[in-house]
C-alpha cells in the first residue's frame, strides 16, 4: 500500500499510526497538497491527503473511509473501534470532535495564509470552535477512568484526538493552555510518549 501525504497532517498521521498499530506495511509518499498537486491530482481528483493507493491500485481517499477499510482488514477482533452499539457510538463522536477541531485549525491557517486581508468574523469564528471543541473533549476525557479514551486498550478515538492536539499546540498554540485542559494535555503526552507516535512525526512549520 502507498500513503500519501506528510505527516504534519493530522489526517494523514492518525492514520500511518493505525496501519503501525495494525501491523500494516505501506510506502509513504510525503507529497505536499501544494508544491506536489499534481502528482496528488492525478490520483485523487480532490487532491487532498490522505490518499491511500491499495496493492491492487484502488484508491481510497478521506482519512475516515480510510481507517473503516483498514478496521476490516485487521478485522474485528483487532480493529481499534467497537463494532456496534453505544461504544460505538460514542467513540465516533470523540473521532468527530477530533478531525472538526484539526479541520477548524486548517481552516485558520488558510484563512491567514491565503489572503492578504483576513475576515476577522471568520478568525473569530474559527477559534471560538477550536476552544468549544477543546472544552468539550477534556469535560469528556476527564469523566473517563482508563488509560485509554475507552479502556484498558489505545483506539482511534485516542490516536485521533491526539493527532489534532498536536496540531493545535504547534499551529495555535495560544489556544491551547494545558492548565486549562489537563486532561487533554496528559492525554496528549502519553499518546506522544509512545513509539509510533514518535515514529510518524513531523514537525508543523506555520506558514509566515
Amino acid at each position: 500500500m502507498i500513503l500519501i501525504g506528510q505527516f504534519d497532517s493530522p489526517f494523514v498521521r492518525r492514520v500511518a499510526i493505525a496501519m503501525r498499530f495494525y501491523g500494516l506495511e505501506f510506502e509513504h509518499r510525503p507529497w505536499s497538497v501544494f508544491s506536489d498537486a499534481d502528482k496528488i491530482g492525478a490520483i485523487n481528483p480532490m487532491r487532498r491527503v490522505p490518499t491511500l493507493v491499495l496493492d491492487d491500485g484502488e484508491v481510497l481517499i478521506e482519512s475516515f473511509a480510510i481507517l473503516d477499510h483498514l478496521d476490516e482488514v485487521a478485522g474485528r477482533a483487532r480493529a481499534l473501534i467497537p463494532e456496534s452499539g453505544s461504544k460505538r457510538r460514542q467513540a465516533l463522536k470523540v473521532c468527530a470532535l477530533g478531525t472538526g477541531l484539526a479541520e477548524k485549525v486548517v481552516a485558520l491557517i488558510y484563512e491567514r495564509a491565503l489572503h492578504e486581508t483576513t475576515s476577522d468574523m471568520w478568525v473569530e469564528r474559527c477559534r471560538c470552535q477550536i476552544v468549544e471543541v477543546l472544552e468539550a473533549l477534556e469535560r469528556d476525557r476527564a469523566t473517563r477512568r482508563g488509560p485509554w479514551w475507552f479502556g484498558d486498550g489505545i483506539g482511534h478515538a485516542d490516536i485521533g484526538v491526539a493527532c489534532a492536539l498536536r496540531f493545535v499546540r504547534e499551529a495555535h498554540g495560544d489556544l491551547f493552555d494545558a492548565a486549562r485542559f489537563p486532561h487533554l494535555a496528559a492525554h496528549s503526552d502519553a499518546c506522544e510518549a509512545l513509539p509510533d507516535f514518535i515514529e510518524i512525526s513531523q514537525a508543523f512549520d506555520p506558514p509566515a
